[in-house]
């Protein structure tokens, strides 16, 4: 795994661009919504392939293995926790197979869906289950870490002494928060986003925000608190339920790259799409950029 330092130093030359979303472009080719994404994946690897393909193909530099819920406590739904560290390995082998001029990050996120809020009493649940992930992300051969979705501070603690334990390289961090800058659990992003640096986060930063022309302030806001790299990775505007029952994000491709300049000259340096985003976004991006 890349080092914090050599993460750094391959940010001086310029922006990196990350993929878009994941989820939502497999269930437009077949995903049934609710399924263990990580199980449909490793049983239909070639939809995977296909699609980092296609970021990579449209500019992407960076793509999240497919592992965002790839921890024990939700593999269990499924039977499959015995096997976490196994799969998180297997899904970012497959992701440096489909495109092995980009960088795999191992992707984690929240546990939220599995407890209603986080304290100092299940701290050591939190750091073994992220424990057991990070193990198989570098068994695999991320070549860096994310923890995006986050919503408590206390996850992203979680995280960091886990990878500490596991002596895993670098770790970007990416909440969701609210367009004025604090976090769901009520924080102010921005101290916590610089606590997270100082103690040695390579990235910080927000993901699943809906992109607006508020976003870049947003961008500006944590720029204040962050001096490194910062991360925006927002959705393709506030999606609308239609007749099939699911999301549809109807922000286009030119004018999610309008928003995502404007978050470039507010400081961000890390830039992808995530809800409802495409191939198609990154490449308008990249064409702005």
């Amino acid at each position: 795994m890349l080092t914090r330092e050599e993460f750094h130093k391959l940010l001086e030359q310029g922006v990196r661009l990350l993929d878009g979303a994941t989820g939502s472009n497999l269930q437009k080719i077949g995903m049934p919504r609710g399924c263990c994404t990580e199980e449909w994946v490793l049983a239909n690897p070639e939809k995977l392939v296909a699609l980092q393909r296609a970021y990579a193909e449209a500019g992407s530099q960076i793509l999240y293995a497919p592992t965002f819920q790839a921890q024990p406590i939700a593999l269990e739904q499924v039977c499959l926790h015995n096997h976490t560290e196994q799969i998180n390995a297997q899904l970012v082998a497959l992701s440096k197979q489909a495109a092995p001029g980009c960088l795999i990050a191992g992707d984690l996120t929240t546990l939220a869906t599995f407890a209603d809020s986080w304290d100092e009493n299940n701290f050591d649940l939190l750091v073994e289950n992220y424990r057991r992930q990070i193990r198989g992300l570098v068994d695999g051969g991320a070549d860096i870490l994310v923890a995006e979705t986050l919503m408590y501070p206390l996850e992203a603690e979680a995280i960091f002494t886990a990878a500490e334990m596991e002596n895993a390289g670098s770790v970007m961090y990416s909440f969701t928060m609210q367009a004025d800058g604090s976090l769901f659990s009520g924080r102010d992003a921005g101290p916590v986003l610089q606590e997270l640096e100082q103690s040695g986060a390579a990235a910080v930063g927000f993901n699943c925000v809906a992109a607006d022309m508020m976003t870049p302030y947003l961008v500006a806001r944590l720029r204040r608190f962050v001096k490194g790299p910062l991360l925006c990775k927002p959705n393709a505007g506030i999606p609308v339920i239609e007749s099939d029952n699911l999301p549809h994000y109807p922000m286009l491709p030119a004018e999610f790259a309008e928003i995502a300049v404007e978050c470039v000259k507010m400081g961000a340096s890390l830039l992808g799409g995530c809800c409802g985003t495409t191939p198609e976004h990154i490449a308008a991006v990249k064409k702005k950029l």
